[in-house]
């Protein structure tokens, strides 16, 4: 038996289940993407809502890529199952949750015109996103009279356009657009592109202030670990104990957040979605959520990877289950990390709420996120995400940090390499070899001088072209980097974290 809106009626009665009014709702909401991060964040929200009679309205989804099909969408009349695990408040979560929120989807190749006449739809409010940071690309005088547009936001605007000129420019004809692709300022560069096209398109001036005074962009910001598929074996098995089939199913950790920047009135009052889950959270200003989760979930990570790599673990849960590594961890991000965030924005216990939820999603057991795919461009996320944390570091406390210097000098030596026959960049830990994905690869490979550590990570440390500032000038950093990287060579990965942590001061909030 298939999930689908027929087949519901032979499951037993609860509060999960979708009634038949729930079908009845008006599409409130247009979405351009079919993928797992919007149908276990968003959509999910929206479900939630509706079933506790709080938003009442669907998604209209449309496709927007020729890749991939929509029959198992059209099969299972937009149903889904969401399989909910983690650990949350120290408790294992494991729940599943047929998700009702999605009404139909519609592919923009094949269905374009159905498209554009949900723009004359009076009760549509919303329209959100996730075409990924690619998406977000103007191609210069893409045609949105072409049945599709070639790009998502030569789409936007044709939709746009339709529903300007159907309503005639009314002020209340005008929408919320929310971006949650992974761009700071995501709505601001959507808007911005969508003036371009109007101009290169020569739109009229009325509707260009239409666009711009009746709709409002928000940027907004999404943090939810949503794997997808779940494995052959285990699909199965939650599949017979479910009693049904489904195509769509899903997995996602328990954490998540959907921060939307708006000071707007309406759009409090329209995105009511949000009264039903405390992860949904509408401010003005929403820079305080990307900071935490950039420092300390993406930051910890990053210096946190080329370590593990190096002392074998090959997932992120392997690693969180060695309790030496663990409490690294911890000391890296509560003690090292934390407190050169902390400002007008960010509180002391924001910074520790924030980071021992990232502790517990980093110990999640259902999740096996690789630890070689969080190197990828290593160089890049150190400098977005660890220099300026280095820096704020220095300027309170003149104290090496120890567990940052221990990353660091996980990460020059992570980034130690042989060029293979295939013009690839190749690392080795134990008997186990791995390619490097970085464009600075080569920076490094250069750089690399075995016989002299200190003099290869001076040279690393100090270049001003990879970090934009010259790390060797902070007080004892080199030099403790230089003896980590030698520790790590001579006494293995494992070993050095450990006696780090037992030397370390008991200073660890959460403990």
């Amino acid at each position: 038996m298939i999930l689908s809106k027929q087949t519901l009626q032979h499951f037993q009665r609860n509060d999960n289940l979708p009634t038949a009014a729930y079908f009845q709702l008006p599409e409130k909401i247009l979405q351009f993407g079919t993928g797992i991060l919007l149908r276990g964040l968003p959509d999910y929200f929206v479900d939630k809502a509706n079933k506790q009679n709080i938003f009442n309205g669907r998604i209209v989804v449309v496709k927007s890529t020729a890749q991939g099909d929509i029959d198992a969408f059209k099969n299972q009349d937009g149903l889904y199952t969401l399989c909910v695990k983690g650990i949350e408040n120290g408790k294992t979560i494991d729940s599943t949750n047929i998700i009702a929120s999605i009404s139909r989807v519609l592919t923009a190749n094949m269905e374009w015109e159905n498209i554009l006449q949900c723009a004359t739809n009076d009760k549509l409010e919303i329209i959100i996103s996730n075409t990924t940071e690619v998406g977000l690309t103007l191609i210069d005088n893409d045609n949105i009279f072409a049945k599709p547009p070639t790009s998502f936001p030569g789409k936007l605007l044709a939709f746009l356009y339709e529903r300007f000129m159907f309503f005639d420019g009314t002020d209340k004809s005008g929408l919320i657009i929310i971006p949650t692709e992974l761009i700071v300022g995501n709505a601001d560069k959507l808007k911005s592109i969508l003036i371009t096209l109007s101009h290169q398109n020569k739109l009229s001036n009325q509707f260009i202030e239409w666009l711009n005074d009746h709709n409002q962009f928000c940027n907004s910001l999404v943090d939810r670990i949503v794997p997808g598929k779940l494995k052959p074996d285990e699909k199965k098995s939650i599949e017979e104990k479910l009693g049904y089939e489904d195509e769509l199913m899903i997995m996602a950790e328990p954490y998540r957040l959907w921060a939307i920047e708006s000071a707007a009135d309406t759009v409090q009052k329209k995105l009511s979605f949000a009264l039903g889950d405390a992860g949904v959270i509408i401010a003005p200003d929403i820079t305080k959520f990307r900071e935490l989760k950039l420092r300390l979930l993406n930051g910890t990570h990053t210096l946190n990877c080329g370590l593990a790599t190096l002392a074998g673990f090959q997932t992120v849960k392997q690693a969180m289950q060695n309790t030496d590594f663990k409490k690294f961890t911890a000391h890296l991000m509560l003690d090292e990390i934390a407190p050169s965030i902390i400002n007008d924005q960010i509180t002391a216990d924001d910074a520790l709420q924030f980071g021992n939820q990232v502790i517990e999603r980093f110990s999640n057991p259902f999740i096996e996120h690789l630890w070689l795919s969080i190197t990828l461009q290593f160089t890049s996320k150190m400098l977005m995400r660890n220099i300026p944390i280095l820096q704020k570091h220095y300027q309170r406390s003149n104290d090496v940090p120890p567990c940052i210097a221990l990353g660091f000098a996980g990460y020059i030596l992570f980034m130690k390499s042989k060029l293979n026959n295939d013009n690839q960049f190749v690392g080795s830990t134990g008997n186990s070899t791995y390619i490097i994905n970085d464009d600075k690869a080569a920076v490094l490979n250069k750089k690399w001088n075995e016989k002299n550590i200190p003099e290869t990570v001076m040279n690393i440390l100090g270049d001003k072209d990879l970090w934009n500032a010259d790390l060797t000038k902070y007080p004892g950093f080199a030099e403790k980097v230089s003896d980590n990287v030698d520790l790590l060579i001579n006494t293995g990965a494992e070993k050095t974290i450990k006696d780090l942590v037992r030397n370390y001061p008991a200073t660890l909030q959460h403990e």
